[in-house]
């Protein structure tokens, strides 16, 4: 009897899992509940109750449907849910885009994890998938949709609507970039990766191509294991970089020396056209939040041109404080030393190069826009993975954490037909 009583309470007992995924929920509530007490509406209120249950149902239901890794789901689904809050406490039906851009990523990532778990050869599809790629890329020079104050053409318009491609591409590239390395074509992927970053620096989107060309480094030396070949890509790189710079910084690249300069002194430029005001006012709300923050929905961020997109960590560790900033970047580190335990696991080169590339690629760009926004590196004007708006780096970032999806739900599949085989073998000896 007392055994089974001990039983009873174990499965009663919540797993961590569970209690983070509490934890979580209760977060977004309460956070929601914040807001309607300052702001009484029935939106909020219904928000407060539809987030926290949409955070729940992507944790507990999706993977009941399609194969997934809870732990790397519930932390997702805590950065997009964040994402949504931070959105919706300036801007209401900003919040409720960002919240739909939401479903639309996670489509996104379903589509990703399925064709990685269920598509065996993709051998016939890397033509194509490489000539996607550069119409995309192309596609800012027939229909350019310049973005004011950025410098980039990187934008396409189609009506009242603005995407733009490289974050499409982001997927495409690392499909194509894992199977030629895992082929062992490294002149070929040296080529493929060479391409992109040349439609990108056309673009002037230099944040982008950093990440493209960090990512690919990443693939290169997993796939070679050899340092000398990185180290004179990376010689090559930066020759190539400075002398395009010092050839065409006063007109070409003006943009790239304006941002340099608001880097190394914002105060000399703060009053100019594209100057350092920026800079300026997001070290303002950093210092304003100090530790704790300012509380939600107390804060002044909003000065800040772009603190939407690329500044939004700085409306963050406003209202949030410098803690709770540092818990939110554990988070990402969290998903990538996930991802590539996922890719560790992985018995196939090509996947384990997916898993790897998808958080190379969300870890570049944690990292250059953290960076910027902390004043360690220049800002290059990308957006922070899941919390900055935006529907088009959206649905790339979780279409990325599909692909990692798709190769954990692989390595499952193989490793329960290992285990079926072994207890046949065990059962028939």
């Amino acid at each position: 009897m007392n055994i089974a009583m001990k039983n009873a309470k174990q499965k009663k007992r919540r797993t961590p899992q569970q209690m983070l995924l509490a934890g979580v929920m209760l977060f977004f509530f309460t956070a929601f509940l914040l807001l309607f007490v300052q702001s009484p509406s029935l939106l909020t209120a219904a928000m407060a109750l539809l987030v926290p249950l949409a955070v729940w149902a992507m944790v507990r239901i999706l993977p009941r449907l399609f194969p997934m890794d809870e732990f790397l789901l519930t932390l997702i689904a805590f950065l997009c849910a964040l994402g949504v809050l931070l959105q919706y406490r300036y801007t209401p039906s900003r919040g409720l885009t960002q919240a739909f851009n939401c479903g639309a990523g996670l489509v996104a990532m379903v589509v990703c994890a399925l064709a990685v778990r269920h598509i065996k050869s993709w051998r016939l599809l890397m033509v194509p998938l490489m000539g996607l790629s550069c119409a995309l890329m192309a596609l800012p020079f027939v229909f350019r949709a310049v973005n004011a104050g950025k410098g980039a053409t990187a934008w396409v318009g189609f009506g009242g609507f603005t995407i733009q491609p490289s974050e499409l591409v982001k997927i495409v590239y690392l499909f194509v970039l894992s199977y030629l390395l895992s082929r062992r074509r490294i002149v070929t992927g040296m080529i493929f990766i060479g391409l992109m970053l040349g439609f990108l620096v056309l673009q002037r989107d230099l944040g982008t191509a950093a990440i493209y060309g960090g990512a690919g480094l990443v693939l290169l030396y997993a796939a070679t294991s050899s340092l000398l070949l990185i180290g004179g890509i990376l010689g090559a790189g930066v020759g190539a970089v400075a002398v395009l710079y010092a050839l065409f910084k006063n007109s070409y690249f003006l943009t790239v020396q304006n941002r340099i300069s608001n880097w190394l002194d914002p105060f000399s430029t703060y009053d100019q056209l594209g100057g350092g005001y920026q800079i300026v006012q997001s070290l303002i709300a950093i210092a304003n939040g100090g530790w704790w923050g300012t509380g939600l929905g107390l804060g002044n961020a909003s000065v800040i041109p772009e603190f939407r997109t690329d500044f939004i960590f700085s409306a963050l560790i406003n209202e949030f404080g410098l803690v709770f900033a540092a818990l939110v970047a554990c988070v990402y580190v969290l998903i990538v030393l996930r991802s590539a335990d996922i890719a560790l696991r992985s018995t196939s080169a090509f996947h384990a190069l997916l898993a790897a590339g998808s958080a190379a690629l969300l870890a570049v760009q944690a990292f250059i826009i953290l960076g910027g926004v902390l004043k360690f590196i220049p800002m290059t004007g990308v957006t922070v993975p899941f919390l900055s708006y935006g529907g088009t780096s959206l649905v790339s970032c979780l279409g990325l954490m599909g692909v990692v999806q798709g190769v954990a739900s692989r390595n499952e599949r193989l490793l329960r037909e290992d285990q079926r085989l072994a207890e046949g073998g065990e059962d028939a000896q």
